[in-house]
């Protein structure tokens, strides 16, 4: 099974970084207000993906990007 750490952002330039198994579901469940974090910034639109066969690695990836080197990352490469 594959897991996918995505990144979502606003029109606001407000970003959420997740772990989900279901990347299409799960950006609904933020545009539907299932999720408190997200729920009054909608909409959401995916600006990334990655796929990941071995959960483990996904959440330790998904870490990374919430931190300040992730933050780097995501500046220079998005």
């Amino acid at each position: 099974m594959w897991h996918y750490v995505y990144i979502i952002e606003n029109q606001w330039g407000k970003h959420y970084i997740g772990l989900t198994d279901d990347i299409k579901r799960r950006l609904s469940e933020h545009n539907d207000g299932k999720n408190i974090s997200t729920r009054k910034l909608k909409p959401w639109y995916l600006i990334y993906f990655s796929g990941f066969l071995d959960r483990r690695k996904a959440a330790e990836f998904e870490l990374y990007l919430k931190s300040g080197s992730g933050r780097a990352f995501r500046n220079k490469h998005l």
